[in-house]
């Protein structure tokens, strides 16, 4: 069963190429040549799940490689790369406000009894399916880090 985020993607390479579209195009061909590469690995057809997975570290790495690329003087690359970022980005769930961080990471501490920093780990593990692709997980990491005692 095919699934909405990859049918979408395919009708936009075929949009972009026939609107001549090029960065767009390149754009949108690497981000299914990911989610190929998945399936090939897994041998299994990737849902929006994986999609969404895929996706979110490609918006970590292109994030990366702007800080990489600002600190280097290399502007350009920086803007190459920042054009990329809005493109998947499209494609990720509208991303969470802090308040609704705050209120998710609040239902998850109650929701695991969390107290130590020891049940950091069951409490990331009870947020990740719900911030997937619509928050910096590393950011929801400092803040359930925060809260209990870090």
């Amino acid at each position: 069963m095919a699934c909405g985020l990859k049918e979408r993607l395919s009708a936009d390479i075929t949009s972009a190429m026939k609107g001549g579209e090029k960065t767009r195009l390149i754009t949108l061909r690497f981000m299914m040549a990911a989610l190929k590469q998945q399936e090939i690995d897994t041998r299994l057809e990737v849902d929006d799940t994986h999609v969404i997975a895929i996706l979110t570290k490609m918006t970590n790495q292109r994030r990366e490689s702007i800080a990489q690329f600002e600190g280097a003087g290399r502007v350009d690359l920086a803007a190459k790369e920042r054009a990329e970022l809005a493109i998947v980005e499209q494609y990720l769930p509208t991303p969470l406000d802090e308040a609704e961080i705050d209120a998710l990471v609040a239902a998850a501490l109650q929701t695991v009894a969390a107290v130590t920093l020891k049940d950091m780990g069951k409490v990331m593990n009870a947020l990740r399916p719900q911030l997937m692709g619509r928050a910096d997980l590393s950011l929801v990491s400092a803040k359930v880090k925060q809260h209990l005692g870090g």
